[in-house]
């Protein structure tokens, strides 16, 4: 079969309209390039902080049958931090441990404003959604917290089966009976 695809969203309006570079995308692309084994093909686009954007590109992506989306930007407390409340209005359930653990290594980490931060995830389709902050050196630390459990989530969705890459990152997955 094809290899399993991976939507990576940036959502800025400044990026959208080519203001500056997006390193978030990228940044996101590289370390799930570590963390996952599978070979699987990658997919970014851009789009400005607009809920109907947003969710277009968010169905767009489960559509064509990407067991992972993960998102960067907009979820913040500012006027057009509107990346949650999009994933709210696609997802059929919400995720709320991913955006809690993922806060939590950021306090950890010593980023004092990660409690602004209002990330999550959801299931839209067979698509997990895990939005990510907009900095690229948060997508890291935000990733390292919740990636064990993803490939596990998207199994259990009906999604790509996705090995991680045991010298990096540890995936866990419960025992066969």
């Amino acid at each position: 079969g094809a290899a399993p695809l991976v939507g990576i969203l940036t959502i800025s309006d400044r990026a959208s309209r080519g203001e500056y570079e997006d390193l978030s995308g990228p940044a996101i692309e590289e370390v799930l390039r570590e963390y996952v084994a599978t070979p699987c093909r990658y997919e970014r686009r851009i789009v400005s902080d607009e809920m109907e954007l947003i969710e277009g590109a968010l169905r767009g992506f489960a559509g064509e049958g990407a067991g992972l989306i993960v998102t960067t930007g907009g979820t913040g407390p500012a006027p057009r931090d509107v990346t949650p409340e999009a994933i709210e209005r696609v997802c059929h359930k919400m995720m709320p441990g991913f955006g809690e653990e993922m806060r939590r290594a950021s306090l950890a980490d010593g980023v004092p404003t990660a409690i602004l931060s209002r990330q999550t995830a959801g299931i839209l389709e067979r698509s997990l959604v895990v939005t990510l902050p907009g900095k690229p050196g948060a997508v890291r630390v935000c990733l390292d917290a919740v990636f064990p459990a993803i490939p596990y989530c998207i199994d259990l969705i009906g999604g790509p089966y996705l090995e991680g890459n045991d010298a990096v990152v540890k995936v866990f997955r419960p025992k066969k009976k």
